[in-house]
């Protein structure tokens, strides 16, 4: 056995689960691909408990010298494969074939993009996929907002408290959501419905201006979030059939751990704290996993 526990993501999950795993003098490994992973782009966080405001990489550098500091080994590699046999949990990267008692899944989701010139360009300059995350930059701006289900909905719905408009752009004319959220949104009058309409391209210089839509029409805007879904990142340890609820998250018991022996996992990928997507709870569910596992060692 090379290690007691992996822990997969090096994101705002990944690395406290790796100190906390330290402190409690297991031998660890955070691997990830890129460090500091969806928080690490965006331009500023401002509801990181003490850090008034810091660019997300800064928080996260934060969070990988933390790790390190208290005896966490980081690598940056891309995990290829997760198989268990019945002793040992294999994982294997591009360079290399660990063995662990215990893996600790933080691989987070991924949220879909429209793939519209310029939403590559413009993400971290106002282009963003999480309106709890970035919402308070905006406060009385102007800012478009695409999706038709409940998240694109409930967000807008919270970005109208903060925003002067928000447009709210869906390639139909009705929404997939509940109609609480519907009648809500149409209640507000700071929400503009765009409906039968696509985004065409974003343009703007330094940072995002205008959003075109494949009617011509454009929208003059300081901000633009997508809204349409986010997949739960799981294809890893998928062949060991773990449990899993209807939006593909894995369901864990109040200690963290999934439906196989010795899996834990936590953040977005889960199915606790009620779904809240948010850097503090993924943070907290890992130092919980890490504390589980440390629990389970001491009983053998």
């Amino acid at each position: 056995m090379d290690y007691d526990v992996v822990i997969v993501g090096s994101g705002s999950a990944g690395l406290p689960a790796g100190m906390y795993a330290s402190r409690y003098k297991l031998k660890n490994v955070v691997i990830g691909k890129e460090p500091g992973w969806a928080l690490a782009t965006s331009h500023q966080v401002e509801n990181w408990p003490g850090v008034l405001s810091a660019p997300g990489k800064e928080i996260m550098d934060s969070f990988a010298e933390h790790a390190i500091n208290s005896g966490s080994e980081i690598i940056q590699d891309t995990v290829s494969s997760i198989e268990k046999n019945s002793e040992w949990f294999i994982v294997k990267t591009t360079n290399k074939e660990i063995t662990s008692k215990y893996v600790v899944l933080a691989s987070g989701n991924t949220y879909r993009k429209l793939w519209v010139p310029g939403e590559a360009e413009f993400l971290g300059k106002w282009v963003s996929y999480c309106a709890t995350c970035d919402g308070n930059f905006f406060k009385n701006r102007d800012i478009v907002l695409v999706g038709g289900w409940n998240t694109a909905l409930t967000e807008a719905l919270y970005l109208s408290e903060l925003c002067s408009k928000v447009y709210l752009v869906h390639r139909k004319d009705t929404f997939r959501a509940e109609d609480i959220w519907v009648d809500q949104v149409k209640k507000k009058d700071n929400i503009e419905l765009v409906l039968k309409e696509e985004v065409d391209h974003i343009r703007g210089t330094m940072f995002l201006e205008e959003v075109v839509l494949k009617s011509g029409k454009v929208l003059k805007a300081d901000g633009f979030f997508v809204a349409i879904w986010s997949d739960p990142s799981i294809d890893l340890v998928k062949d060991m059939n773990p449990k899993v609820d209807d939006e593909n998250c894995l369901v864990v018991d109040k200690r963290q751990e999934t439906s196989v022996k010795g899996l834990y996992a936590a953040g977005d990928v889960t199915t606790n704290s009620n779904k809240f997507k948010q850097t503090i709870m993924s943070a907290a569910e890992w130092c919980l996993a890490a504390d589980s596992i440390h629990e389970d060692m001491l009983r053998g």
